[in-house]
């Protein structure tokens, strides 16, 4: 069978198919979770954190039953995707108009939000509701913040995600290489979302809350995945905003997107053009994304 090649999180991987159908083999009973948890130890592929990588090997065994390259063993239990991304319930919160001066809410109050917890899903219907992307389940690593003013109304959602696996503008920024992009794309995240509440009218509000964040969003990505990140990015559609906001907080435009989608491996989708920005956390982010060790 001729070798097959397979891109997963940016990555290519060439994988030991012999190697996965005698796992299939000996062990008839295994699930397709013990596969993907066996493969992980077997392959050492772990997060920075130390954590198995079971949901990308499970993509990647999917990937290769989709190419024919393998036969999987019938799933045990319906997938959670569906469930993960239906509408969320509604949570109760207040949604009194907040007018005025910026100086009135601080000092601001930036929570964390964990898994399966109430803020979590106050977060997930606040952004189904309010942003015009919606809220879908976040694969990979990821931080959610909730921001409250300092008598506790909420203010606004912020996300940050996986990065574009690769991006002219971003990749020549930083002078980047595919191989060494491959490497290090996880000391970059992207903040996919950025929600001011509807109902919250506050000049210069946005612009704080990013000069907020990104003072600790590094030391937060450390607690929780046991590296740093180096560089923020966001894409801003054109026809809608005109990142205001994030040039008041020094991002940086670094050029243009083509109008294509993450996932366009044949140049048939469509979508509009976005600026992308980028903020560097320290000063010789270069130096050490480009670092090939």
């Amino acid at each position: 069978m001729k070798p097959i090649t397979v891109t997963i999180q940016g990555r290519q991987f060439s994988p030991d198919i012999s190697l996965i159908e005698r796992l299939l083999g000996d062990n008839p009973g295994w699930g397709r979770t013990r596969l993907s948890v066996t493969l992980c130890e077997l392959w050492n592929w772990r997060a920075p954190n130390g954590q198995l990588k079971d949901m990308a090997c499970r993509n990647l065994l999917l990937r290769l039953e989709q190419a024919e390259q393998i036969r999987l063993p019938p799933r045990q239990r319906k997938s959670t995707n569906a469930y993960r991304n239906r509408s969320p319930l509604w949570v109760p919160h207040p949604s009194d108009p907040v007018e005025g001066l910026l100086k009135d809410l601080l000092p601001l109050r930036i929570a964390c939000v964990g898994a399966s917890c109430e803020q979590d899903r106050l977060f997930r219907y606040l952004v189904a509701q309010h942003h015009y992307l919606g809220c879908r389940n976040v694969a990979g690593e990821n931080m959610k913040y909730l921001i409250y003013s300092r008598d506790g109304r909420i203010l606004a959602c912020i996300l940050f995600g996986a990065a574009a696996w690769k991006s002219a503008p971003r990749d020549g920024f930083i002078g980047w290489s595919p191989s060494v992009r491959e490497r290090n794309l996880h000391y970059v995240t992207n903040n996919s979302r950025f929600l001011i509440l509807p109902w919250v009218k506050v000049a210069s509000l946005a612009s704080h809350i990013l000069s907020r964040v990104v003072r600790r969003v590094s030391h937060d990505w450390v607690d929780k995945y046991a590296h740093p990140i180096y560089l923020l990015e966001t894409f801003v559609d054109r026809s809608r905003y005109r990142g205001t906001c994030y040039r008041a907080a020094n991002w940086v435009c670094t050029g243009q997107t083509t109008g294509r989608t993450r996932n366009d491996r044949y140049l048939r989708i469509r979508t509009s053009p976005k600026d992308l920005y980028v903020y560097p956390l320290v000063r010789q982010y270069r130096n050490r994304l480009c670092h090939e060790a």
